[in-house]
Protein backbone atom coordinates (compact mmCIF):
# COMPACT_ATOMS: atom_id res chain seq x y z
CA UNK A 1 0.00 0.00 0.00
CA UNK A 2 1.39 3.78 -0.81
CA UNK A 3 0.72 6.11 1.59
CA UNK A 4 2.28 8.75 -0.61
CA UNK A 5 0.51 11.71 -2.75
CA UNK A 6 -2.30 9.48 -5.00
CA UNK A 7 -1.04 9.73 -8.62
CA UNK A 8 -3.92 10.91 -11.25
CA UNK A 9 -3.96 9.20 -14.18
CA UNK A 10 -5.64 11.18 -17.19
CA UNK A 11 -6.70 9.49 -19.90
CA UNK A 12 -6.36 10.87 -23.68
CA UNK A 13 -9.53 9.35 -24.93
CA UNK A 14 -12.60 11.98 -25.10
CA UNK A 15 -14.97 11.14 -22.66
CA UNK A 16 -18.13 9.51 -23.94
CA UNK A 17 -20.99 11.43 -24.12
CA UNK A 18 -24.73 10.04 -24.07
CA UNK A 19 -26.77 11.66 -26.27
CA UNK A 20 -29.88 12.51 -24.50
CA UNK A 21 -32.22 12.12 -27.24
CA UNK A 22 -32.22 11.02 -31.12
CA UNK A 23 -32.75 14.09 -33.43
CA UNK A 24 -36.46 14.09 -34.78
CA UNK A 25 -34.97 13.96 -38.26
CA UNK A 26 -37.65 16.94 -39.70
CA UNK A 27 -36.79 19.82 -41.50
CA UNK A 28 -35.15 22.99 -39.84
CA UNK A 29 -35.55 26.40 -40.89
CA UNK A 30 -32.31 27.46 -42.74
CA UNK A 31 -31.19 31.21 -41.63
CA UNK A 32 -32.70 32.70 -44.98
CA UNK A 33 -36.25 30.99 -44.32
CA UNK A 34 -36.01 32.13 -40.55
CA UNK A 35 -35.38 35.56 -41.69
CA UNK A 36 -38.29 35.53 -44.03
CA UNK A 37 -40.75 34.15 -41.94
CA UNK A 38 -39.78 36.99 -39.03
CA UNK A 39 -40.12 39.64 -41.48
CA UNK A 40 -44.05 38.46 -41.94
CA UNK A 41 -44.57 38.05 -38.48
CA UNK A 42 -42.78 41.46 -37.32
CA UNK A 43 -45.28 43.08 -39.74
CA UNK A 44 -47.91 41.81 -38.23
CA UNK A 45 -46.68 41.79 -34.80
CA UNK A 46 -47.87 45.74 -35.25
CA UNK A 47 -51.97 46.46 -33.96
CA UNK A 48 -52.36 49.25 -36.78
CA UNK A 49 -51.09 47.10 -39.22
CA UNK A 50 -53.75 44.49 -38.23
CA UNK A 51 -56.32 46.86 -38.74
CA UNK A 52 -55.19 47.60 -42.07
CA UNK A 53 -54.94 44.32 -43.39
CA UNK A 54 -58.41 43.84 -41.90
CA UNK A 55 -59.85 47.25 -43.64
CA UNK A 56 -58.08 46.87 -47.00
CA UNK A 57 -59.69 43.11 -46.83
CA UNK A 58 -63.46 44.17 -45.98
CA UNK A 59 -62.69 47.02 -48.58
CA UNK A 60 -65.11 47.05 -51.60
CA UNK A 61 -63.36 45.55 -54.50
CA UNK A 62 -60.82 44.10 -52.25
CA UNK A 63 -58.82 47.22 -51.84
CA UNK A 64 -58.28 50.79 -50.19
CA UNK A 65 -56.59 54.08 -51.16
CA UNK A 66 -54.22 55.07 -49.00
CA UNK A 67 -56.58 58.37 -48.58
CA UNK A 68 -59.51 56.12 -46.95
CA UNK A 69 -56.86 54.78 -44.25
CA UNK A 70 -56.05 57.44 -41.96
CA UNK A 71 -59.18 57.92 -40.75
CA UNK A 72 -60.05 54.55 -39.33
CA UNK A 73 -56.73 54.49 -37.22
CA UNK A 74 -56.46 58.49 -36.35
CA UNK A 75 -53.20 58.47 -37.38
CA UNK A 76 -51.41 61.03 -39.90
CA UNK A 77 -50.82 59.85 -43.56
CA UNK A 78 -47.05 59.48 -43.25
CA UNK A 79 -47.67 57.17 -40.43
CA UNK A 80 -49.85 55.38 -41.81
CA UNK A 81 -48.04 54.97 -45.25
CA UNK A 82 -45.09 53.98 -43.13
CA UNK A 83 -47.20 50.91 -41.79
CA UNK A 84 -48.24 50.43 -45.54
CA UNK A 85 -45.26 50.22 -46.95
CA UNK A 86 -44.24 47.21 -43.89
CA UNK A 87 -46.58 45.22 -45.18
CA UNK A 88 -45.90 45.48 -48.84
CA UNK A 89 -42.08 44.71 -47.66
CA UNK A 90 -43.41 41.72 -45.87
CA UNK A 91 -45.30 40.47 -49.72
CA UNK A 92 -49.00 41.19 -47.22
CA UNK A 93 -49.85 43.70 -49.35
CA UNK A 94 -49.79 44.89 -52.96
CA UNK A 95 -49.54 49.13 -53.96
CA UNK A 96 -50.84 50.13 -56.93
CA UNK A 97 -49.99 53.76 -57.77
CA UNK A 98 -52.84 55.77 -59.60
CA UNK A 99 -52.21 59.69 -59.81
CA UNK A 100 -51.27 60.62 -56.79
CA UNK A 101 -52.66 58.04 -55.20
CA UNK A 102 -51.76 54.93 -53.85
CA UNK A 103 -54.20 51.53 -54.09
CA UNK A 104 -53.56 49.18 -51.73
CA UNK A 105 -55.03 45.19 -51.96
CA UNK A 106 -54.24 41.71 -50.26
CA UNK A 107 -51.85 40.01 -52.48
CA UNK A 108 -53.75 36.86 -53.04
CA UNK A 109 -53.02 33.69 -50.76
CA UNK A 110 -50.38 35.99 -48.22
CA UNK A 111 -52.84 35.55 -45.10
CA UNK A 112 -52.97 31.70 -46.03
CA UNK A 113 -49.56 31.45 -46.46
CA UNK A 114 -48.73 33.61 -43.00
CA UNK A 115 -51.07 31.24 -40.87
CA UNK A 116 -48.93 27.96 -42.85
CA UNK A 117 -45.89 29.81 -41.32
CA UNK A 118 -47.04 28.29 -37.48
CA UNK A 119 -47.01 24.75 -38.95
CA UNK A 120 -44.70 24.53 -41.69
CA UNK A 121 -41.36 23.28 -40.67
Amino acid sequence: MHNGPMSVVQSLEPPVVDVCCTPSGTDVLDAAEAQKRALVFKAMGDPNRLRLLSIVRASAGGEACVCDLTEPLDLGQPTVSHHLKILVDAGLLDRDKRGTWAYYSLVPGALDRAAALLTAP
